[in-house]
């Protein structure tokens, strides 16, 4: 599920390039710069990398470190605006950390649920038609299969193979286990502010 991200673009334009100031959350500052640049593709398209957003920035470097140790009494925006002042479009984006993100720390992060399925499980050799490696159909038969990826062929004007494959009768006996995510009660994601400059 993608986390409402809040950008916020100053009307401030230098040089083909504008700058930009944009709040993302994330498990990491990684995740959250990814999920800022998925949101300015959504809301402003990647227009071969002119936009003026984060997406359009060379990638970011992580300054917390350099913020909290500013020995200046500045507050955060002051701060992002000096170093705006000292930046172009190819030092790429600049992240500090406003709210760090709590992990799971259960010694057990994961939760298994196994699925016994009653009666004899029995495997069927199968004859399946793949394109690209994606599969498209199956069959009992090697002859209706290599119909199917001629049909197929012939439509898409595509290369199908045939493989023959073994698989159980009653698809339902595949599942034997289930494994799902355990979280922590105080598990929470971190808050990133990025800024920098972009092409538009």
């Amino acid at each position: 599920m993608l986390i409402q991200i809040c950008l916020t673009v100053k009307n401030q334009l230098f040089m083909g390039s504008q700058s930009f100031t944009t709040y993302s959350r994330g498990k990491s500052v990684n995740d959250a710069y990814n999920r800022a640049v998925e949101a300015a593709e959504e809301e402003y398209g990647h227009q071969d990398g002119y936009s003026g957003q984060i997406n359009s920035s060379a990638g970011f470097s992580d300054i917390t470190r350099e913020f909290r140790n500013s020995k200046k009494s500045v507050s955060i925006e002051k701060f992002i605006d000096e170093q705006l002042d000292n930046l172009s479009k190819f030092d790429g984006a600049r992240a500090i950390c406003i709210q760090e993100p709590i992990e799971n720390k259960n010694k057990t992060k994961t939760q298994v649920e196994h699925v016994v399925t009653p009666g004899t499980k029995k495997w069927v050799l199968t004859y399946v038609v793949y394109c690209d490696g994606s599969r498209i159909n199956s069959a009992v038969t090697k002859g209706e299969a290599v119909k199917m990826a001629r049909g197929y062929s012939e439509k898409h004007q595509r290369t199908t193979t045939v493989k023959i494959e073994r698989r159980l009768e009653k698809d339902s006996h595949a599942l034997v286990a289930k494994i799902t995510y355990k979280p922590s009660s105080t598990e929470k994601e971190g808050r990133w502010v990025f800024f920098g400059w972009a092409s538009c």
